[in-house]
This record gives structure tokens, sequence and C-alpha cells, in this order.
């Protein structure tokens, strides 16, 4: 490759790449059916998020003419113009493959029906929830009797009706009704019909009612298409020193209700005249990103599809398994004094750092707790275990971020109940986000004060832990601890900066620190001493970062990586990559952990961290990676990484040309998610039998 900018692959192509993955599940008839549908769900509430946050950086670089291409790769207009042409093709996919397993899923007698399908019986149905449920929610605006066409909230759909006259087509209504989706379930279950199941959407249950709502209008027929706008989702945070950033964040999230449009979605069975109104009303009839698309949009939430099918068409349920160091402690402190622990979720409980947070807020020697809180579950455990410490005299601060995008409102909310209760509040670091999940427990014992703390590449959110893989280390190691208690003290004082020899800290030392690892690698491949890189994270997409495993590769060190999202590194190229293997595995659960290994010579080196090689996770957030320590630790990390590195079923090749071929190969069959929880139940019944 000469030249430079193949070298790269763009983050936003990637990453649609990526969310191609996500359709192959829902293409692959190996999948559990219904769990092919959900699949779709997230594939869809991926774009949406895509188009809310990327495309909305995008146009923001077209809009202030920006030509740089150091920033995409290749310059934004022609990034848009490929992201409009790769979307088109996905969701022409999306759309198939939404109709073949709607399709087997009426081979076994469950329908998705719309309003002209019903029986008698389910219209009898329909009649009374349409009028007790959804008519008082509905509030019809008729457009043409007002001088704005109403303001359209993001990602929201909406019902634009066409009230025709046919003899009289000039006196025509138009009008606008929000199917109220928050509120409601999107989907319903009708009684059954003839043995079939059937559910119907609330779109579809809203145009059943139509005659009811617009029955003062002489007509003779009347439609409904839904249309859907995108908003470009960032937050402007305001410069001004005499409002507190907690207050900047509550007023931004109010504009980003008013942000600018990234997409505009309709049905295009929508007719001509009443789709050339609705554009030119709301003065988007040149938009850029105008999408065609079926009679629903919002696929998202077919993430929460009724469970009516049998046990066939869901995946496995299996429950989390005891963590063979833990299951014979009553106490979380003594485990960890014994020894440092490692989860693994959700192979593992989430529910021991819960127990943790319970125990310490009623010993009587735990002084205080600290934490980091990046995203908090709805009814969170966590908060509430720190709220009870509390109220039993414990020192409570929490590190939360107010701008982890999407959750911001959730967050605010959880500030505020948590400083109601008299916990101390840091609201991040100005100028950076913190995103490093950290806890730490302060417990006098004997004469000392004694310190435990929690490492992790996930959130501290029980909800998310049931469906992410990640790792969390609990040591009382002193070298852990000590550099532990100096980011929070960095985090309460941003003017003590600290040096630190174990940990890896972003935005201090983590880029350096990492390409000092990968130097040592280059030498020793120079030196003809074994030289490999390991590694697992979400996205790869720093060019430093990239070029500097290139250069790895180039001096002859074998690497390695499993990247699940974005990945701008081409492998296997040769003289710049042919050193370099790339996979991605996407399955039942999201692949979240960031795991790195360093040869080192054969004396290995492990780390788990919280950032990915992404420009914002090494300069503009606070990070932290830890090392891991413990010989059988860094076994399990070793057995977990090469189990992901055998996977031939559930693993696709990352290279140049983004086709997302699955790895095919004569080995014994590996599905690396399988594999691993059967290595840990093999552990635990080892463990149980010695």
């Amino acid at each position: 490759m000469s030249n430079e900018v193949n070298e790269y692959v763009n983050r936003e192509i990637s990453w649609l790449s990526f969310n191609a993955r996500v359709l192959q599940e829902a293409k692959d008839p190996g999948v559990p059916l219904l769990e092919r549908l959900k699949f779709l769900g997230i594939f869809s509430s991926n774009l949406d998020e895509f188009f809310s946050v990327r495309v909305g950086t995008l146009q923001r670089m077209i809009d202030a003419g920006v030509k740089s291409k150091a920033m995409v790769g290749v310059s934004p207009k022609k990034v848009m113009k490929e992201v409009h042409n790769t979307v088109l093709e996905l969701r022409d996919e999306f759309d198939k493959t939404f109709t073949s397993v709607t399709k087997e899923l009426e081979t076994h007698n469950i329908f998705i029906v719309d309003e002209t399908q019903l029986d008698d019986n389910q219209k009898t149905f329909l009649k009374i929830y349409f009028q007790e449920k959804v008519r008082p929610r509905l509030i019809p605006v008729m457009l043409k009797d007002i001088p704005d066409f109403p303001y359209l909230k993001n990602q929201v759909i909406y019902l634009v009706i066409d009230v025709r006259k046919k003899w009289d087509p000039q006196s025509s209504k138009f009008a606008l009704i929000e199917v109220p989706a928050d509120v409601l379930p999107r989907f319903v279950n009708l009684p059954d019909s003839d043995g079939r199941k059937c559910v119907i959407m609330l779109d579809d249950i809203i145009r059943f009612g139509l005659d009811d709502i617009f029955s003062t209008f002489d007509y003779d027929s009347i439609g409904a298409y839904t249309i859907k706008l995108t908003r470009d989702a960032e937050l402007d945070i305001d410069d001004d020193v005499t409002k507190s950033f907690f207050e900047k964040v509550s007023e931004s999230l109010e504009e980003r209700k008013k942000g600018q449009p990234v997409r505009f979605v309709y049905d295009r069975e929508m007719p001509y005249y009443l789709l050339d109104f609705t554009l030119k009303r709301l003065d988007i009839l040149d938009f850029e990103n105008l999408v065609p698309g079926g009679k629903y949009h919002n696929a998202k939430d077919f993430m929460g599809f009724p469970e009516i099918g049998p046990e066939s068409f869901y995946y496995e349920k299996k429950h989390p398994l005891p963590h063979k160091d833990l299951r014979s402690h009553k106490s979380m402190l003594t485990a960890i004094r014994e020894k440092d622990i490692l989860l693994h979720y959700p192979y593992q409980s989430f529910d021991y750092f819960i127990d943790l947070l319970r125990e310490a807020a009623i010993d009587p020697n735990v002084t205080s707790i600290k934490v980091t809180l990046y995203r908090v579950a709805r009814n969170s455990n966590v908060v509430n275990a720190l709220i009870n410490a509390i109220k039993n005299g414990k020192s409570v601060t929490v590190v939360i971020e107010l701008q982890a995008r999407f959750d911001e409102e959730s967050n605010i909310y959880w500030t505020q109940k948590l400083e109601n209760a008299g916990a101390r509040i840091i609201d991040g670091v100005p100028g950076l986000k913190v995103h490093s999940k950290l806890c730490h427990i302060s417990r006098n014992e004997g004469e000392d004060t004694v310190h435990y703390s929690c490492i992790g590449t996930g959130n501290f959110n029980e909800s998310t832990a049931k469906l992410y893989c990640d790792h969390m280390l609990m040591t009382r190691n002193k070298d852990i601890t000590h550099e532990v208690e100096k980011i929070f003290d960095f985090f309460e004082h941003n003017y003590k900066i600290y040096d630190y020899e174990h940990l890896v800290v972003a935005p201090l030392q983590m880029r350096k620190k990492f390409e000092k690892l990968i130097d040592n690698e280059i030498e020793n491949a120079k030196e003809g001493k074994p030289a490999y890189i390991h590694a697992k994270m979400n996205s790869l997409v720093d060019s430093d970062m990239i070029n500097k495993l290139y250069e790895a590769s180039k001096a002859g060190v074998k690497i390695k990586l499993v990247i699940r999202g974005i990945c701008s590194l081409v492998p296997g190229v040769e003289g710049l990559s042919e050193n370099i293997d790339v996979i991605s595995i996407v399955d039942k659960y999201l692949e979240h952990s960031r795991i790195f290994i360093f040869c080192n010579n054969e004396e290995e080196k492990y780390f788990i961290s919280s950032a990915d090689w992404m420009v914002r996770n090494l300069d503009k957030r606070v990070e932290v990676a830890t090392p891991i320590y413990d010989v059988s630790l860094k076994n399990e990390l070793r057995e977990h990484m090469n189990i992901q590195f055998a996977d031939n079923i559930k693993a696709r090749m990352i290279n140049e040309t983004q086709n997302n071929k699955y790895v095919r190969n004569e080995h014994k069959p590996c599905r690396a998610q399988e594999d691993i929880y059967a290595f840990l139940e093999k552990q635990l019944k080892s463990e149980e039998s010695s």
C-alpha cells in the first residue's frame, strides 16, 4: 500500500461494517428465531445512534467547510456520500431479512398482523383497547390549519394522515399524529385466531381507529404514513463561569432536543403530494439524507417483542456461575484479603460487586467508599448500596460523569438522589470525561487503614452486566490500591498530577506506556527473541497506535487482535501489516472488555482496561488500565483470549474489503462465548473435586 489513505479504513465505514455483522446475526438461521428479530432491533437502534452522533458530526464538519482529511481519512463530503449509499444497501438487506424472519414466524403460527387482517373477535378487542388505552394519548394536529409544521421530536415516529376527498382534492385534510410508544407498548398481543398467535403494532392500532378520530370529516379515503426525523445529538456545553457544570449539562440536554436534522425516513408508499407538502413545511426538501423506508420505523422496538414463542425460539438461559474463589466465603472483604479476584461477567454474577458494597456499607470498620459511575441501571442496586452506606455513617464520594452520551438525564437524576442522601458528588473533571471504572474502599484493620479496590472494563451497572462481556479485578494489593487512591485524589483536586508505576492512566501516560510496551516487542523481535501482542478492544481508531502496530508488524512482531466494533487498521497487507490478524466476534452477548497481553520475552505482561485505542479514550478521557499480577488470573485471561482466537463459528475476519467473512477451518468447532462459559464451569468443578 503506497497510498497513505489506503492504510486506514474510515471509522464511519468500519462502524457500518460492524453493524452489518449485527445484521448477519439476524440473517443466520442458526440463531433462534425470535432472537433474530431482536438482532434486527439492535441493528436499527445502532443505526439511529450512528446518525444522531456520527452523521451529526460529519454534517457539522461539512457545514463548517472542514476539508481536512486527517479527521476522517477522506473528505467529510465523500464520507457522507459513502455512508448514504452503504446505509441504503443495509436498509435493503434489513427489509429482506425482516420479511424472511416474519414469514418463518408464520410457519410456526406466529403472525404480526395489521388493521386489515383482523377477525371479528380481534376487532372487538381492539375497539375496546383503542378507546381505553390509545385514544386518550393521541393529539391529532391539522396541518393545513396552522402556519408552521409541528416540531418533530428526535427519533419519534409520527403518522402523517391523508384525509381525502377524491371528488374534491383541494378540500382534503392533512394531519399529524405522534405514535405514543413512550407510554404505550409498541406491540400488543391479540386474541388467538384459529390457533394463530397474533401481534399488532401500535401504529396499526392507530390506523384501526382513524375513522373514529376523524369521524366529523367528510371523506372517502384515509391513509396513514410513517415518518421519523433523527437529530444531531451532540451536546454543546457553554463556558459560562457563573453556572455549575450540572446546570450547563441540564440546559444542553434541552438544546439537544432541538438538534439539527441529520436523517428523515418516510414510508415509500406515501403519495408524492403528501411527501412534498411535508418536506416543504419542514424545510428539508433538498435534504441529503432523505431515506425511503417501509411502513414501520423504529424497528429498535423489536428488542422488546413479546415472548410468545417456545423455548427453542430463544437463546438457552444459562445462569451465572459461582466464582470458584467466592462461593465458600460469606465475606467479600475476607475473600479479597486472601487473594486477588477476577470476575468475568455475564458468565459470573455482577452481584458479587453489589455484595461487596452492601458488606462495606454495614461493616463497622469501613470508613469510606469512593466510586466512579458512568452508566447506571434504571433501578440501581449499586446506588442503593451507596445510600445505605451513607445511612450507616460512611463517607461516600461519587464521581459521576454527567456527559455519558444518552445517559445524561439518568445520571442527573442519580446525582440529585445521591447528593440528597449525603454523598459527596464530583461531576467529572473539567475538559475530560471520566470513563474509568473504579471503586475504592478504606477499612480500619488494627492500627492500619487498608484499602480494597475494584477496577473494571465495564460499567458498574447490573443491567448491562447481564448482556456485556466484561472483567473486574478486586484487589487489596498495596501497589494498585495506593495508585487508585491517587486517582481519586486527582478527581477531588485536579491540580494534583501524580506519577503511576503500576496503573496505566489516560490522558496522563496511557498512550506513552502502551507505545513503550509495543517498542519493547519491536526490539525483542529485532533481536530474534519471542515477540507478540495479543489484544482485545471494542474499537481501534487512533492513527498513532495503528502506525505503531504497523511498525511492530514490519519488525516481525506477531499481532493478534479481537476488535468487536470499529477497526481502522488494515491487517494482512504485505510490507505493512502481514503479521497482524484481526477478528471480530458478534454473538449472544456484546463483547465489551479490553485485554492487552505483551510477550515481554516470554515474561508476559497482562492488563485489563476501560479504554479502547481511540483518540477520545487516550487523550480526552480519564481511563485506567490495571496490570494483572496474580499468576492464576493471568492464566484465566490467557485461556479467555485463546478461546476467542479459536472461534470458528461466530468470528469474522476483518480485512481491507470489509466483507465480514466468517472464520471457517478444519479445527474443532469453537464458539467463544459458549466455550468460555464451559471453561469457567470446568474450572469450578475441578475446584470442587480437589
